[in-house]
């Protein structure tokens, strides 16, 4: 089987062509953007089904990395795969970034536990522990430096994620680190969703509200209007009829 994997999770805009049988790369593109996803990601698509020399009556599966990441780059990805798996009548499969960096950091360290933790920002990690058959124990979940630091000595894991370096130096001693980064190569995701197979729809995993919210001063009160009249201005009276107007 053929399978086209896409990642849109953190600064990379990235895709592959994967052969499932294999095991092999086909061909991939990927974009250092931070942001514009959206604008590229069909583009990359398009170059890395070239370099394949695979069309999209190929593929067999689209696999997609569904977060924790960019709020709008998750939704960018997984809309995306999602659109092109219900054209092509074939099966959407979602990886998390957590358990695609923590597959890397176990290539790296096999037969280890893998806690794989990214910064949230506001003092706290999306984080998920991993044991030694890269079976999910913990998470994913939003947890603080302390409780991720706790969860490393007691687990004696390897860490992996942008979040690694300050568990670390929390912990106290001297722990193995893995890929220090927002997402995991794209190729990984490719390999992980061909071992998974089919199983639900993928969405976006987003363990916290979007950072952007409306500010409270700006919600205008609803003020609720008699039945049978329209909305007026504020501080103004009803406009009277004059002679010369009709009734509705």
């Amino acid at each position: 089987m053929k399978l086209l994997a896409i990642d849109c999770a953190a600064n990379l805009c990235a895709a592959c062509v994967y052969d499932a049988g294999a095991g092999i790369e086909l061909g991939r593109q990927a974009l250092d953007l931070g942001k514009g996803h959206a604008e590229h990601l069909m583009a990359v698509i398009e170059t890395a089904l070239k370099a394949s020399g695979i069309d999209y009556r190929g593929l067999g599966a689209v696999a997609v990395s569904i977060g924790p990441g960019s709020f709008t780059g998750l939704r960018v990805g997984v809309s995306t795969a999602r659109g092109l798996a219900l054209a092509l009548k074939i099966p959407a499969i979602g990886v998390t970034t957590l358990e695609a960096l923590a597959a890397e950091a176990a290539d790296a360290f096999p037969g280890r536990p893998v806690l794989a933790a990214l910064d949230a920002g506001r003092e706290e990690l999306h984080a998920a522990l991993f044991d030694k058959a890269l079976v999910l124990t913990y998470g994913p979940a939003v947890a603080t430096l302390s409780e991720a630091a706790a969860m490393a000595v007691k687990a004696t894991a390897v860490l992996a994620g942008t979040a690694a370096p300050q568990i670390a130096a929390a912990a106290g001693p001297t722990f193995d680190i893995g890929p220090v980064a927002a997402t995991a190569d794209i190729a990984t995701y490719a390999r992980l969703s061909a071992a998974k197979g089919p199983g639900e729809r993928p969405k976006p995993l987003y363990l916290r509200g979007a950072d952007a919210k409306p500010q409270a001063g700006f919600i205008l009160p609803r003020q609720d209007q008699p039945k049978g009249h329209g909305p007026e201005r504020q501080g103004q009276s009803p406009r009277k009829r004059g002679s010369g107007e009709k009734g509705s």
